[in-house]
């Protein structure tokens, strides 16, 4: 119940900030007598678009830490974390990147990496993870999300979820303006029924259209992380056997903030289009057939 409500204020939260943020700058007055300024639409598609992506992106450490309850574990004496640590210590240097945190919470067997940028980034592994793999398999995990880190897909994925929105909102908006003044022919000033409709449908639409594309790129982004923790481990065979361990395991829930960098979920049938992960026999493929 936490998350949720966290969630649903920080939405809110994050509205309010851009909406108090366009209308400052103007940028929500794309709808004049004159009918439909492109150049503002543009503008303010991209501040929405873009504005909540990269909030999100800004607060994804703290968040991930405070949903997932984790505890930060450099510097601690426990031979156990000190082994985790070093681990990530190890691949961080093979992979030019400073030191990630590093942290565990307390949940099925799962881990993640988020964070805005590769040199404070933050790993982190579950309590279910550690007692159900071996060590070298939780090596292998560790060394997929270094390379998450390394290659700075929470960036990348930030982008595309940005220029996704930014898209939602322009195109919903210029149909929405096509319907109410074309179709429905509108000849008052401001925006009929038609255009509110139309764009709550199109905003719909095409945000189903926008998760699905977003969801590809992040699939693409798992393989690329599973060959990563490959080149880290100097051999493939322990990311293939923590991927087959895995697949057997329920990989619980992250929280939404951090799921496209987890390291498992279970896509099945229709669904698997909006998964972030491939399915395990599709990664274990690949890393087989990787030379």
């Amino acid at each position: 119940m936490k998350r949720i409500v966290l969630f649903l204020v920080t939405n809110l939260a994050v509205m309010l900030v851009l909406g108090i943020a366009a209308h400052l700058l103007g940028l929500n007055r794309f709808l004049t007598a004159n009918g439909l300024n492109l150049g503002a639409l543009l503008g303010f598609a991209a501040l929405m678009g873009f504005g909540g992506a990269i909030i999100s992106l800004l607060i994804s450490k703290p968040m991930a830490k405070w949903s997932t309850k984790a505890q930060v574990i450099n510097g601690s004496t426990d031979p156990t974390h000190r082994w985790i640590v070093g681990a990530v210590e190890n691949f961080a240097q093979k992979a030019g990147i400073r030191t990630p945190e590093v942290a565990i919470f307390d949940g099925e067997p799962n881990a993640f990496a988020t964070g805005a940028f590769k040199n404070s980034a933050l790993v982190a592994v579950s309590t279910g993870l550690l007692h159900t793999m071996s060590r070298e398999e939780v090596e292998a995990v560790i060394g997929h999300e270094v390379a998450h880190v390394a290659n700075g897909d929470m960036v990348t994925m930030t982008l595309i979820q940005g220029v996704m929105n930014t898209f939602v909102v322009f195109v919903s908006r210029v149909v929405g303006y096509f319907v109410d003044k074309v179709v429905l022919r509108n000849t008052n000033d401001g925006p009929g029924i038609g255009y509110y409709v139309t764009t709550i449908v199109m905003d719909i639409v095409l945000g189903v259209l926008a998760a699905i594309i977003v969801a590809w790129f992040s699939r693409q982004r798992e393989y690329r992380a599973d060959a990563g923790a490959a080149q880290l481990m100097g051999r493939k065979q322990p990311m293939i056997n923590a991927l087959a361990r895995l697949g057997g395991l329920d990989p619980g829930e992250l929280p939404k903030s951090v799921a496209t960098m987890g390291i498992s979920s279970r896509p099945s049938g229709l669904m698997a289009l909006f998964s972030s992960h491939p399915p395990m026999e599709d990664r274990i493929r690949a890393l087989q057939q990787l030379q």
